[in-house]
């Protein structure tokens, strides 16, 4: 069941849409217990009226979030996309390094030891946790953070709890979730560079902005197809790479377990995958700029466009 909020006389509704293609109001639990807080909503509209015109929605009407998450929390899932970022940020910033990795490469035939993850991805789910107040909704400019010459996107699978976990199995937490969504996880990748050797993980590099798919989808449709959803990434209208869920180290339910342990987790909290390989334009080489108008797309699920802005 494909789900989306939108602004109605009476206020911001969530909507399901029916097998003959029509709106209506949704009443179920599958975003968590507060898929919509009006108070927050109103606030939020605040703020953007406020803002400088390049962060405003553009349009009369301000696009709506499928979600207002409680929280973020985005995992590493995929080797690969280690592997890849860390050959395309050597690439980026270090071309000599490059050439000498890629060398080695190619007589060893097998990735150059410090593009793997560390140790700690083979033993548990890792992740940190983002900003979940700096979400912007699908078709929102992006003003480009004037610290960075290096802006970035990540193409993820989301996922939003509707019932809560403490210590949970890898069942019961794949039974938990209530729906999936396209996450974009802007990066400014020369500032996340100096952050992520603090030890401490990434700040400004990441807490500038993320956005949704203006559409959500009930975990139903999603959980039978979870290892073979695919997806795309466009920019200016061509598309530049393709991706797939298939490949992850830990599951969905592991991810989530892990996430339980001696944790409460509620209803409404957001998780991501990390990126889906491929999915980033340090690894796929095409980087943003602005101008740009960038579309990704998991096929399921639903769609995040954003143009860029100058800073």
């Amino acid at each position: 069941m494909r789900l989306r909020r939108i602004e109605t006389p009476q206020g911001a509704q969530v909507q399901y849409e029916t097998a003959e293609g029509r709106w209506e109001h949704y009443t179920g639990d599958a975003l968590g217990d507060r898929a919509y807080d009006p108070a927050w909503e109103a606030a939020h509209r605040a703020t953007q009226t406020q803002a400088p015109s390049s962060c405003r929605p553009a349009g009369r009407h301000h696009p709506l979030l499928p979600l207002q998450p409680l929280s973020f929390r985005d995992f590493l899932l995929y080797e690969q996309h280690n592997i890849d970022a860390a050959r395309g940020l050597v690439r980026r910033f270090h071309p000599v390094q490059a050439r000498v990795t890629g060398a080695w490469e190619r007589i060893v035939r097998r990735p150059f030891p410090l593009f793997r993850p560390s140790a700690l991805f083979y033993r548990q789910p890792v992740y940190y946790m983002g900003n979940h107040l700096a979400f912007i909704p699908s078709g929102t400019p992006l003003g480009t953070p004037a610290y960075t010459q290096a802006l970035d996107y990540e193409l993820e699978l989301g996922f939003v709890l509707a019932r809560p976990l403490l210590d949970a199995t890898p069942e019961q937490a794949l039974a938990a979730v209530g729906a999936f969504v396209l996450v974009n996880d802007f990066s400014a990748r020369d500032v996340q560079r100096a952050e992520m050797k603090s030890g401490l993980g990434p700040q400004k590099s990441k807490h500038f902005a993320n956005s949704l798919s203006a559409t959500a989808v009930t975990a139903d449709a999603i959980l039978p197809h979870l290892d073979d959803l695919t997806g795309s990434v466009a920019l200016n209208g061509t598309t530049v790479a393709h991706v797939t869920t298939a490949g992850a180290r830990w599951s969905i339910g592991e991810a989530l377990a892990h996430a339980s342990r001696g944790e409460r987790l509620h209803p409404g909290e957001l998780f991501a995958t990390g990126t889906l390989p491929g999915g980033s334009g340090m690894e796929n080489g095409h980087w943003l700029a602005p101008g740009d108008t960038l579309t990704l797309t998991l096929d399921a699920i639903g769609t995040a466009e954003h143009t860029i802005l100058e800073p």
